[in-house]
């Protein structure tokens, strides 16, 4: 399987810059995995495709302020930290611009020296591996000296800070949004409860290795990221009585279908779980949990885009997306959704 099997062509001005103004008034492909037909809705209608006893499941991960400015202990030279992901021994995977500044036992400032960071050590792809040295509590730290950490193919500045994050975020980790959610809003959630459809919530801190694009010529060969998980036996239980009863298992982004496919023993059974995956979905997996799928549109060649085509087929999902460029769709983290069906 080739990674350029993946590829199809995006025109650039079809790459969101910002949010829309009512979350939910996104378009809304739907895709049908069995047929390959497509239809187009509005995002709020994404709550007549969803049954009493079915179970929705939403990654609460919340990304923090990730990018720091700051300067060089001795020079003065300008530094750019991005925070990846937070080690078990509490220091940092960064990516550090420039990177000839950030030798191990090089010390850097931020904020004026609220918060110093020494490089202690190499790590995956030219990343450093950092230890803060700070007063008092590191998120309220970072969340006063930080920036939040868009991809690199949003160039516009983000107004509000709370448009990176879905209206249910929790648990602060993430270098990036898991961006299907960012449709809903607490209106349409509750609208989707009163149906009678459960709501679970997992999650998975979303490190920008998601962005990544895959480099190897042979599928097989890309080496995944991995990425923290969270599963409560609340979530668990939901999840498993909707299988149990007949009904479907319905996740919101790539992110949360990681998630429950890592958790998910042979038989699809849940139970309770945190640690690490590097889970890597593409098209001859065979989902244990996962019946259908709300996502974005995805980056050509990238693993996003083969886990979608896991689950409704290659040629469905690229047809599908030849359709979203002819009619305009938004694409990337503040674009248009799809629901696979």
């Amino acid at each position: 399987m080739k990674t350029s099997d993946f590829y199809f062509d995006l025109p650039e001005e079809l790459i969101a810059q910002v949010p829309i103004l009512d979350r939910s008034s996104s378009k809304l492909m739907v895709l049908d995995k069995e047929t390959g037909e497509v239809s187009h809705k509005i995002f709020k209608d994404i709550i007549d495709y969803l049954n009493p006893g079915d179970c929705l499941v939403l990654n609460d991960t919340r990304v923090i302020p990730a990018r720091l400015i700051g300067s060089k202990e001795g020079t003065g030279g300008k530094i750019e930290f991005l925070l990846l992901k937070r080690n078990e021994d509490d220091t940092w995977e960064t990516l550090v611009k420039p990177g000839k500044r950030a030798k191990i036992g090089t010390r850097f400032s931020f904020g004026e020296g609220k918060l110093i960071a020494e490089v202690v050590g190499m790590g995956d792809d030219g990343a450093r591996i950092v230890k803060f040295e700070y007063e008092g509590i590191f998120e309220e730290v970072l969340d006063e000296l930080g920036n939040m950490p868009l991809p690199p193919y949003i160039t516009e500045r983000l107004e509000e800070r709370e448009r990176y994050q879905t209206v249910y975020s929790k648990h602060n980790g993430s270098a990036a949004a898991p961006t299907a959610g960012l449709h809903f809003t607490d209106e349409l959630l509750q609208k989707i409860k009163d149906k009678g459809v459960d709501l679970a919530f997992v999650t998975l801190h979303v490190g920008l290795g998601t962005f990544r694009p895959v480099k190897v010529d042979d599928v097989l060969e890309h080496d995944m990221h991995s990425e923290y998980y969270m599963v409560t036996q609340e979530a668990a239980d939901k999840i498993n009585k909707a299988k149990e009863n007949g009904n479907r298992v319905i996740t919101v982004g790539t992110t949360s279908t990681r998630t429950i496919e890592s958790v998910a023993d042979e038989n699809g059974r849940m139970k309770a779980a945190s640690g690490w995956t590097k889970i890597f979905i593409y098209p001859g997996y065979k989902f244990k949990v996962v019946d259908n799928l709300i996502t974005n549109f995805h980056l050509p060649e990238s693993t996003l885009i083969m886990l979608v085509s896991a689950l409704a087929g290659k040629e469905n999902v690229l047809n599908a997306y030849k359709c979203a460029v002819e009619n305009h769709y938004r694409f990337f983290s503040f674009g248009d959704a799809m629901f696979i069906k």
